[in-house]
């Protein structure tokens, strides 16, 4: 393999890694500070002093698309000013967590947020890694299409720090880093369709919006190779679409950590430990967590070009964030722990008509917010069919089922069903 070669290791730059995050801290404050004059960057030594005082950590009650979604993307970068200038996976998921704690202290007057540092942290290295190796495999390609092109420049996009420093650095360093990443494959679907949400009714087809919708699957390795490297295994999820609320409505990034063969005779089967990101935010439903998993994937080889594939896992649920329908302050979702589980499986027919199901329940226990706790359990089927080369059909339906349990007020029980029709084109790379 490219990355067991002792010419393809990188070099690690550590003085421009830690000016990258030093920077990336620097230019985000002079923004919100002298531009966009924001009541929170007018900062002073009095407020650093209050923020490094460990008692002054507090719960903040900001929009949910700056906490989820924000916060993990700028903790993104934090991580990739070390990933991209030639440190490990483990070595870079520490700068996430520092970047995320210096900002907290010195960028800001508010008080530090403990859900700001766990969403710019772990979800900051999970959106840093997928980036990071997806970009990598794109600058690999040597091809002048324009589909190459095109994925190039969402690499940046997605991953700036990635881009940068391949401008800077040297065309050995650059080679090394595009190899080391690229021999592993990349299964990529692209699904544009229909999709339809209800809210509290056993009937999708109500009179909910309707609209347009597309999304981008893209699978990493496999579970059964290479999985004791993490991340050699990981799957990224973006789905957006015509909506009220936002048009970016689906960011979901699955990676594995370590994992351990199981010895079977006849089927394969694999144990993996997993870091997972979610993030959902459409007109109907809304929700984000950050876990970690022990789940066991199972290939059966069946005959007449008959396969299932399956997966089970459970694991702690780190911090969600969860739809409160009485609001808290000025919020409207509340923030706690949990435990996450789930079942899969996919009926594989001679690669021509396949069928998958899934199950998802996470329990969770609000820590800040009403006094409360909350089942939420989703479930999603879907068919594909193949018409020919790498073009199909696929539909989907499904549902979010939202029981929440208050101490002073009346518990609540929400269904969300969801209807997606569209067409695929699936390719690999």
């Amino acid at each position: 393999m490219a990355n067991d070669l002792p010419d393809s290791v990188p070099h690690k730059h550590f003085f421009r890694a830690s000016s990258e995050l030093v920077m990336m801290e620097a230019l985000p404050f002079l923004y919100d500070r002298y531009i966009k004059k924001a009541p929170y960057a007018y900062i002073s030594w009095q407020t650093v002093g209050y923020n490094l005082h460990p008692s002054s950590w507090t719960w903040d009650d900001d929009p949910f698309f700056t906490n989820q979604l924000g916060h993990p993307f700028h903790g993104s970068i934090f991580y990739n000013s070390f990933r991209s200038n030639g440190y490990s996976f483990w070595e870079s998921v520490p700068a996430s967590f520092v970047g995320s704690y210096i900002w907290e202290t010195y960028a800001e007057n508010q008080y530090p947020a403990p859900n700001d540092f766990i969403n710019t942290g772990f979800g900051g290295f999970m959106l840093g890694e997928a980036t990071h190796r997806f970009a990598a495999k794109m600058f690999a390609k040597r091809r002048r299409s324009l589909p190459n092109r095109v994925g190039k420049i969402f690499a940046v996009v997605a991953n700036p720090m990635y881009g940068f420093n391949r401008l800077i650095s040297s065309k050995q360093d650059r080679e090394v880093h595009e190899i080391t990443d690229d021999t592993t494959r990349i299964n990529a679907e692209f699904d544009m369709g229909v999709r339809k949400f209800n809210v509290n009714s056993s009937n999708v087809f109500g009179d909910r919006h309707t609209g347009m919708y597309g999304r981008v699957r893209l699978q990493y390795g496999s579970p059964f190779q290479q999985y004791r490297e993490p991340f050699s295994n990981m799957s990224l999820l973006v789905e957006v679409g015509e909506d009220d609320t936002s048009k970016l409505n689906i960011i979901s990034a699955h990676g594995s950590l370590a994992g351990w063969k199981i010895y079977t005779d006849k089927f394969q089967h694999v144990a993996i430990l997993s870091a997972d990101y979610d993030y959902i935010r459409n007109e109907s439903f809304f929700f984000s967590a950050e876990s970690i998993k022990m789940s066991v994937y199972s290939i059966f080889d069946l005959a007449h070009k008959i396969t299932i594939n399956t997966n089970i896992g459970a694991g702690p649920i780190i911090l969600a964030a969860i739809p409160d329908s009485y609001r808290y302050i000025d919020r409207n979702y509340d923030y706690g722990p949990g435990l996450a589980f789930n079942g899969n499986a996919r009926l594989s027919i001679a690669d021509k008509i396949s069928y998958s199901i899934g199950y998802n329940g996470r329990w969770m226990s609000c820590i800040d917010g009403h006094h409360s706790n909350y089942y939420l359990s989703s479930f999603t089927n879907e068919i594909n069919v193949k018409l020919f080369n790498q073009f199909s059909v696929s539909a989907a339906s499904g549902y979010f089922h939202l029981h929440g349990n208050y101490r002073d007020h009346p518990d609540t029980d929400n269904i969300y069903p969801y209807v997606r029709l569209s067409a695929r084109y699936s390719t690999n790379f």
